[in-house]
This record gives structure tokens, C-alpha cells and sequence, in this order.
């Protein structure tokens, strides 16, 4: 729903700015329009807007796009499992006071005890063992 309000807001804002952008462009041609200082920046800053708007809608089109078809198909995107890797890393980290080297030590034993699981599933496995150890 909010990417959905984004979208919405950008279009009209994309059409305001596009019609705005062609009405001072066309008074400039046809010469009721002094060019000076103050309409060659107010053209530039039209400018300027138009082309963000429209490159920031459609960058949220396209995001858009590929967060519908990887939920289509039933596979995270690739940015919310390195987020989860490495927020289960950092966890980890935590809980062991700081030292990286026994969470990857950690981890590597998961991989043996455990091959072909998930990167997030060795780290998720370690804390439950590091939490099953203080009870």
C-alpha cells in the first residue's frame, strides 16, 4: 500500500511538473516569456525535478516489479536474506561478547555437523545452541 501511495504521488507530481516544464518552455520559444537569470534557473530547477521524479518513479516501478514476482515465485530477494544474514551475524556476535573469530568457528562446525543448509540457518542454529547452553 505505501509503495502504492509513492507510486501515485510521483506520477501527479511527474505530470504537474512535465506540463509545468512545457508551458514555460513553449512561452520562452514563442517570446512571451523574457529569458533572464530568474527563468533560465526556474527552467533548470523544471528541469532538474522532471528528470528526478521520473527517475526515482520508475526505479520504484522496477523495484516494485521484482518484489511482486520474487514473492510470485516464493524466493526472497536477495537483499532481505543479506539483511537477515547479516543481522543473525551481528546477533551472534553479540552474544558472544564481540569475537568473530568463534562465530565463524561456530559457524564452520555448524556447516560440518550440518552441510547444505542456508548461510542464515547455520547462524539461526548457533544462537539457538549458545541460548539452549544458558538455560
Amino acid at each position: 500500500m505505501g509503495n502504492q501511495v509513492v507510486i501515485a504521488v510521483g506520477t501527479f507530481i511527474l505530470l504537474l511538473t512535465g506540463l509545468l516544464l512545457g508551458y514555460v518552455l513553449s512561452q520562452l520559444v514563442l517570446g512571451f516569456l523574457a529569458f533572464n537569470l530568474l527563468t533560465f534557473f526556474g527552467t533548470l530547477s523544471l528541469i532538474l525535478i522532471f528528470g528526478t521524479l521520473y527517475y526515482v518513479l520508475f526505479w520504484q516501478l522496477r523495484r516494485e516489479q521484482s518484489r511482486s514476482s520474487s514473492l510470485d515465485e516464493g524466493i526472497p530477494t536477495q537483499v532481505e536474506e543479506d539483511v537477515s544474514d547479516s543481522y543473525l551475524k551481528n546477533r551472534l556476535i553479540a552474544r558472544l561478547s564481540g569475537d568473530t573469530a568463534a562465530a565463524e568457528r561456530l559457524i564452520e562446525q555448524a556447516k560440518e555437523n550440518y552441510p547444505g543448509m542456508p548461510e542464515n540457518w547455520y547462524c539461526e542454529r548457533v544462537l539457538d545452541d549458545l541460548e539452549g547452553d544458558r538455560s
